[in-house]
């Protein structure tokens, strides 16, 4: 992917942004195994996006997703490979504003 991805910098336009991210890898060449932690990442994001969570609860959720998304493996596809990283660049965005 060579265009430039726009990280939200406000912490719940990038919680909606992270779960978007990793919804588009769903549908990628993505290896099965890695495939299962990102399924697992987008869930809990998904769960993240709730109007009726509490910042704690959002938090927590968040430092989920970007834990799965350290233990998944190399996807071998650039276009899940970058939204990976904008997901990663959100839940910093996330953790460290909200």
């Amino acid at each position: 992917m060579t265009d430039e991805i726009d990280i939200p910098t406000e912490p719940r336009a990038a919680v909606d942004a992270l779960a978007t991210h990793l919804t588009a890898t769903a549908d990628r060449p993505v290896p099965p195994a890695t495939n299962r932690w990102l399924g697992e990442a987008e869930a809990v994001a998904r769960d993240a996006t709730s109007d009726d969570l509490d910042t704690q609860t959002r938090r927590k959720r968040v430092r989920q997703v970007a834990t799965l998304l350290k233990s998944a493996d190399e996807t071998g596809d650039v276009v899940s490979d970058r939204h990976i990283e904008a997901a990663i660049e959100c839940c910093q965005v996330i953790l460290v504003n909200e």
